[in-house]
């Protein structure tokens, strides 16, 4: 299974709070994944979901909120993976009626039934129904992607309005989410590895969040690996590339007026590095007498780097020679 589906069947078995996060959390999923219907003067609810362990939440938490039983349909796809899907119905009046009046989704203004893409914010005024809001948003329209792959948790939101309203929840939890459009919806997301995990853990998906933690610290380290053996073998390249300019000018200097031309301490060190090619600088300033430092023995090839190079400029040669 994916990661999206373990981090919603997670959420599913958080344990149900007080009354008020039960609607808060029931009128995210509604708003999200439901359909509410005014016709000839009745109400009716539908909520549809491909997953079961979601439709056995909206039927528990209107159970609980309600004492009211929903009606389940499960319909087949014919198609060639035959998707099951879960629609939870609510047909009598007086019942959605009640669920509606609760989430603050049905408003009579000025003798006029209104029927809203948002919750009052009284629904969410408590930390813990912003978090069941949260919860059943994402139960509804959310997903996650696999850590693995990459950072990104949207929600896809069916009007502008709600997706701001649900950023300015995020907001309010010390959350930057952003919103796009998307096919005729608005997707609000976040793509912060740090701010995936407090959702993770404001909506209660405890062992997602360690999960994708873990996968975090591996990437984090293995990125710093790879950093410190980039940073390495860059280093390493520049010091055989150094020694092998050092070689072609001593070996030049040799060749055109003799390394018993050059001063005696440039004697030694040229003598040295001819012999120990591949050696570095500490290990050639060990052997000269007396010994000398890394910066010392630098400071000499270079004597000896300026003075083939001068030669070279007197003569009309080349690098190679």
């Amino acid at each position: 299974m994916s990661f999206s589906f373990n981090v919603k069947k997670e959420l599913t078995c958080v344990p149900l709070g007080a009354r008020h996060c039960m609607i808060a959390e029931l009128a995210a999923m509604i708003i999200m994944a439901g359909e509410i219907k005014y016709d000839n003067h009745m109400f009716s609810i539908k909520f549809q979901t491909e997953n079961a362990a979601i439709a056995r939440k909206y039927f528990t938490i209107i159970k609980k909120a309600f004492n009211i039983n929903t009606e389940i349909v499960l319909k087949t796809s014919k198609k060639f993976h035959k998707k099951q899907t879960y629609i939870l119905v609510t047909k009598d009046s007086d019942e959605a009626h009640k669920i509606l009046v609760a989430t603050t989704l049905l408003k009579l203004e000025g003798g006029y039934v209104a029927l809203r893409d948002h919750v009052d914010l009284a629904v969410i005024q408590s930390t813990c129904c912003k978090r069941a809001y949260l919860r059943g948003a994402f139960l509804g329209a959310g997903s996650v992607s696999d850590p693995e792959k990459g950072y990104h948790l949207e929600f896809v939101n069916p009007t502008e309005k709600h997706a701001l309203f649900l950023q300015e929840i995020m907001t309010t939890l010390e959350m930057e989410p952003k919103v796009v459009a998307r096919k005729g919806n608005f997707v609000l997301y976040l793509k912060e590895g740090t701010q995936i995990v407090d959702l993770l853990n404001i909506m209660g998906a405890h062992v997602a969040l360690m999960e994708l933690e873990n996968v975090r610290i591996v990437k984090e380290v293995r990125n710093n690996v790879n950093r410190i053996v980039n940073c390495e073998t860059a280093n390493l390249k520049k010091t055989v590339s150094a020694a092998v300019r050092q070689m072609q000018d001593i070996e030049y200097v040799q060749d055109t007026i003799g390394i018993s031309a050059l001063p005696e301490n440039l004697q030694q060190v040229a003598t040295y590095r001819l012999e120990y090619p591949s050696s570095s600088l500490k290990e050639l300033g060990e052997l000269l007498t007396p010994p000398v430092g890394k910066s010392g023995v630098n400071h000499r090839l270079k004597k000896i780097s300026e003075i083939a190079e001068h030669i070279r400029e007197t003569r009309g040669g080349n690098r190679n020679g």
